[in-house]
């Protein structure tokens, strides 16, 4: 949240080259304060887990928001019951006049389609099309982040050699973007995830910054001039044990998967993981909230 101090104080110049938000009592006094109104747009299998994993992310802030679930009308979901999804999801055809603060977008197991090919991509590209006039800031996570930079901006995925899985070390590039306010010179970030970004692409693309990026796995937070537009190539959101249970998923399968790199004590699973990105993960949700979302959001909707 800003700090309210009076505009010739000498501290504020510091404080605002240090990229610390601060507030003059002229406008603290001209704010309106209302709930922030936040759609997220489910599209995990685990939708319970996702809800948790994001609720618990968006709930490090003062700041109050109004949560509505999304889920898709061109794909029924399998993995959790229709008694779950009636009483707690809307269908986009029932929001659609509607205008929100806030859009999240998550990530989808259908990474190794192509976009064109997911049952509900037509559906996925209506709403972020529909985002550009009805939301505030819209925030893709993981396989929509790819989605959003293909749909938007033409920047195509690309299938890796091998699955990127563990939690890696990342490095902010632009220290006075708020996106990555008070984060440290290296943090870490947990991926999962068969494909990547263009990188150079988005580097030529003179509307995008790269915030944030890792030299193993790439860009990270991507941002469109005024911000309205947020790709995040990673789950920060996870939870400690998320890529512990995809791991053993994957292991029942047969899939012989690789052990998630700097993810188990000593790299041993029978050990069990280290937590080491709650911090800038609930920074990153923090910053997005309040300087993408309601610092800049009518207070009319």
């Amino acid at each position: 949240m800003p700090i309210r101090i009076d505009n010739d104080l000498p501290a504020k110049a510091i404080l605002e080259e240090e990229n610390i938000f601060v507030m003059d009592k002229e406008r603290a006094c001209t704010q309106d304060i209302r709930p922030l109104r936040i759609a997220i747009l489910n599209l995990m299998p685990n939708k319970l887990d996702t809800e948790l994993h994001l609720l618990r992310s968006l709930s490090n802030t003062p700041l109050q928001l109004d949560i509505t679930f999304l889920q898709t009308e061109s794909y029924v979901p399998t993995h959790v019951s229709e008694s779950h999804l009636e009483k707690f999801y809307h269908y986009f055809s029932e929001i659609r006049n509607h205008k929100f603060d806030g859009l999240i977008i998550t990530g989808a197991p259908v990474e190794l389609k192509e976009f064109e090919e997911v049952a509900y991509w037509d559906e996925v590209a209506q709403i972020m099309e529909w985002s550009k006039t009805h939301v505030t800031s819209t925030l893709h996570i993981c396989w929509a982040a790819q989605a959003g930079l293909y749909y938007h901006y033409g920047i195509r995925k690309h299938v890796l050699d091998k699955k990127i899985s563990g939690v890696y070390e990342h490095h902010p590039l632009h220290n006075k973007i708020p996106l990555v306010r008070g984060f440290d010179d290296m943090f870490y970030v947990p991926h999962s995830r068969n494909t990547g970004v263009d990188g150079e692409a988005i580097r030529r693309n003179k509307e995008l910054t790269v915030a944030a990026e890792s030299d193993e796995t790439g860009p990270y937070l991507i941002l469109n001039q005024d911000g309205s537009q947020i790709f995040v190539t990673g789950h920060p959101e996870y939870d400690v044990m998320s890529l512990d249970q995809e791991y053993r998923r994957d292991l029942k399968k047969g899939l012989n998967p690789e052990i998630p790199k700097n993810y188990y004590r000593d790299n041993d699973p029978a050990k069990g993981p280290v937590k080491s990105w709650r911090c800038h993960a609930n920074a990153m949700y923090y910053n997005w909230l309040n300087y993408y979302v309601y610092q800049v959001t009518p207070y009319i909707l």
